[in-house]
């Protein structure tokens, strides 16, 4: 078993302004890297911003091992503001393979998340499974619509069908940490998930969260499992979220300071479309289908 945290050192990191990841692996078929938040995964079709795959893909041919044909092909995402660990194929070949069978060779993965304790939160046994279907607003933001939303044009919204499990690993007095799986990987599927129970991500603009403690989105993958598609070596790739999120969620926050969303000046629009993302979304902030139907359609 490669477990990254201990077995491997993790081998290079780059920052290309703001944009840093860390390679924590790569062989000739596959990459593992820790991804920062508010970077993308990969691009949007038209898109000229940097993104975790062009980031990676510089720092290959750095190391003088990567080429027209051997360089990061998409094979799953992380959301824009979702940290952690994500990886991507070396070669088209790897990329059909893995794709074919991500749900037979993934035998983990594990988010960890701190939410916010709501004023109308449910009351959430320690460890279950929400499994409400999702739909997206107008501006691409994934949400569990309320029986009766209507889109606007009066239509019931589409829905799609999601499942995560969930265990609470540490209560504190206002807020959670979470351990998450999904059994799918719709957009926005956690953050949806979890705010439509009363429990929103602390840093969740789209979700109207009334706290972000670390100026980012509180949601971190932080474990991939999985048997290797070419070598069948089971492999374990791990990086903790900050220890900051546990001691702020012992200690609570009774008085916290509200987040720019929540000041007089950023008051949403009273419309339809717009009751879970408030922020008028830019092109870039545009997220895509389903990886597994979609990826293909990034390769270059």
């Amino acid at each position: 078993m490669v477990k990254a945290s201990t077995q491997y050192k993790r081998e290079h990191k780059t920052d290309y302004g703001r944009e840093k990841i860390e390679l924590l692996y790569h062989d000739q078929w596959i990459a593992v890297i820790n991804k920062p938040t508010g970077l993308l995964s990969v691009p949007y079709p038209g898109s000229k911003v940097r993104t975790a795959q062009s980031v990676l893909e510089e720092l290959l041919r750095k190391k003088g091992i990567a080429n027209a044909k051997h360089k990061p092909y998409v094979v799953h995402r992380l959301d824009r503001d979702t940290s952690g660990v994500m990886m991507f194929a070396l070669t088209e070949q790897a990329q059909e393979k893995i794709m074919n069978t991500w749900h037979q060779m993934v035998t983990e993965r594990l988010y960890h998340a701190v939410a916010e304790i709501g004023r109308n939160a449910e009351q959430l046994p320690e460890v279950g499974l929400i499994d409400d279907p999702l739909a997206q607003n107008a501006h691409n933001v994934g949400f569990v619509p309320k029986k009766g939303d209507k889109d606007h044009k009066g239509h019931d919204f589409k829905t799609v069908a999601a499942r995560t499990h969930y265990k609470m690993i540490l209560q504190g007095p206002t807020h959670i940490l979470f351990e998450l799986s999904l059994d799918t990987g719709k957009k926005n599927q956690i953050r949806a998930h979890l705010a439509s129970h009363g429990y929103p991500l602390a840093g969740d603009e789209e979700h109207r969260a009334h706290t972000d403690p670390f100026n980012r989105l509180c949601l971190h993958a932080r474990t991939l499992e999985f048997d290797h598609p070419f070598t069948g070596e089971h492999m374990k790739f791990e990086v903790p979220e900050p220890q900051e999120w546990s001691t702020y969620v012992e200690k609570g926050d009774k008085h916290p300071k509200k987040p720019v969303w929540d000041l007089p000046q950023s008051k949403p629009h009273h419309n339809d479309e717009l009751k879970l993302g408030q922020r008028r979304l830019s092109a870039k902030d545009k997220a895509h289908m389903d990886f597994i139907k979609s990826g293909k359609s990034y390769r270059k």
